[in-house]
């Protein structure tokens, strides 16, 4: 079974999403041992526009998006309310918004190198929890290193054209179907899934599904 998640670094739904989806797949593979699952991360970017040059406070970026500081801090308390529900602690304080098409360009190297699932984390976790500016390329390749991709490895395809093709095509995928919002999940590239929806749903579709492929 193939499973695509079309996902940006900076949407904390996407983040929660993760985790539900996580539990479920867990909860999957404990009763069908014998099941594949491929789990792999597309791009998608809610603000393509972001200066790639600079990263910002997320709460400003919120007050702009969303109308003002009472309607910033209602998200964020509600975003961070809901990832504590799943074990993690985003410090939105501390968040840099950035843009993230370098960081989706890193995933297409993490993708090449096997260790796509450990990047998206590893770079969830910067932005949403320890303030790191994603949109950097010094940060980029720290990270990077965190999960095993030598640091010269990943400036080089960074500062050159590594990823561009593929994150194009991937963006270019994601309007092509109709993808408009972020967590969007795509099974065997027939169903889709939009949302960050609890691991019950998530585990009813896994089940729908290898069942479907069993009966074939």
């Amino acid at each position: 079974m193939l499973v695509e998640i079309w996902s940006d670094v900076v949407c904390p739904w996407c983040y929660i999403g993760k985790r539900r989806w996580e539990s479920a797949l867990a909860t999957f593979a404990e009763a069908h041992p014998e099941a594949e699952v491929e789990v792999v991360y597309r791009a998608f970017q809610l603000d393509p526009g972001a200066d790639p040059s600079k990263s910002g406070p997320v709460r400003e970026a919120y007050e702009k998006k969303f109308g003002g500081p009472d309607e910033a801090q209602a998200i964020i308390d509600r975003v961070s309310g809901e990832a504590a529900g799943e074990g993690l602690a985003f410090d939105m304080d501390s968040a840099l918004r950035s843009n993230t098409l370098l960081a989706h360009r890193l995933l297409v190297l993490a993708e090449q190198h096997g260790c796509q699932l450990e990047m998206k984390e590893r770079l969830m976790a910067a932005y949403f929890c320890e303030g790191e500016p994603i949109g950097d390329l010094a940060a980029l390749v720290r990270l990077a290193a965190d999960v095993g991709i030598d640091e010269e490895v990943s400036r080089g395809f960074l500062q050159g054209d590594g990823g561009r093709v593929e994150v194009a095509a991937q963006l270019e995928s994601a309007a092509d179907n109709g993808i408009f919002s972020v967590p969007t999940f795509v099974f065997n590239r027939e169903v889709s899934l939009p949302g960050a929806h609890p691991a019950e749903m998530f585990g009813r579709v896994l089940e729908k599904l290898w069942a479907a492929e069993a009966s074939n």
